[in-house]
């Protein structure tokens, strides 16, 4: 069983960027400890030789060719452009 005291509950939460009340740790940390407790339980199930699944019914996942094109409406693409020309953005030069 995995504990997690308030001192790495505290260290966890400012890491996540997440402002927690100094009387709000003790519940976080619990929280955390259950989290780790289900974790460990789930390393106790075989997985031996079963395949991971992209859905709970099977499926093969959709395919297209991998090709390069210009998406089929350039001049939509470049009509909020603030300066576009023969077809391109147009951008400041910045390299002397």
């Amino acid at each position: 069983m995995s504990s997690i005291d308030i001192p790495t509950a505290a260290r966890v939460a400012r890491l996540a960027r997440i402002r927690v009340e100094q009387a709000d740790l003790p519940k976080l940390a619990e929280q955390l400890s259950g989290i780790l407790d289900f974790m460990e339980q789930l390393n106790e199930v075989d997985v031996e030789g079963i395949e991971p699944m992209t859905s709970v019914t099977p499926m093969r996942l959709k395919r297209r060719q991998d090709g390069v094109t210009d998406g089929g409406y350039p001049e939509a693409v470049l009509k909020n452009a603030p300066d576009a020309r023969e077809g391109f953005f147009a951008v400041p030069k910045v390299v002397e």
